[in-house]
């Protein structure tokens, strides 16, 4: 099945990707895109994203200029997570109702990818190769759906929320490894227009 069909892909360039990084360091130090690839990386030692910040360390891209409120919207990419990293978000929907800050958080533990931490593995063995992610997100009907491959993997049920928006990379969450790693390519948003 292609879960893009109905929708319609949306530009985007460079302006649309936003690096949330460690403070302290430059992009190039926890970021590169080479060959089409996002590779983004983080270690359990750096800052977070600003001095005041109280999250754990991250190395995401933000997708701008496509925050929504209503409607259906969809994020595409193609994801690998190397052997290793573990107790990572690699992709979020953000926003919901307080006090969730995330509608959909993607984790990778000990080779697995999860729905948060506690929710049903969405993918077994998902390391050292490509996968294609598709999350769609129907913010009226308060439902998500997520593919793997073009197959249905989870279909979970929003949290509110009034601004929303997709991210990918890394995020380190409890448990993680030291070093943590994940490789992004083809990204897409797209837009039911019914």
């Amino acid at each position: 099945m292609d879960p893009t069909q109905g929708f319609v892909e949306l530009p985007l360039n460079e302006s649309n990707f936003h690096n949330d990084k460690p403070y302290d360091l430059p992009i190039s130090d926890r970021y590169s895109f080479v060959d089409g690839v996002h590779k983004l990386w983080v270690y359990t030692t750096d800052k977070p994203l600003s001095k005041n910040s109280t999250t754990k360390p991250r190395s995401e891209i933000r997708i701008r200029g496509y925050d929504y409120s209503s409607g259906v919207w969809q994020f595409e990419g193609y994801g690998y997570v190397p052997d290793g990293t573990t107790g990572v978000s690699i992709m979020q929907v953000f926003g919901a109702a307080p006090p969730p800050a995330t509608t959909l958080m993607l984790r990778v533990y000990n080779g697995s990818l999860y729905y948060y931490r506690a929710g049903p593995v969405v993918l077994k063995n998902i390391y050292n190769r490509w996968f294609r992610l598709n999350v769609i997100h129907d913010v009226n009907a308060s439902k998500l759906q997520v593919y793997i491959d073009g197959v249905l993997k989870l279909e979970p049920n929003g949290r509110g929320g009034n601004n929303h928006y997709f991210k990918f990379g890394v995020y380190s969450q409890n448990d993680s490894s030291y070093y943590m790693e994940s490789r992004w390519k083809d990204i897409k948003v797209l837009k039911r227009c019914d």
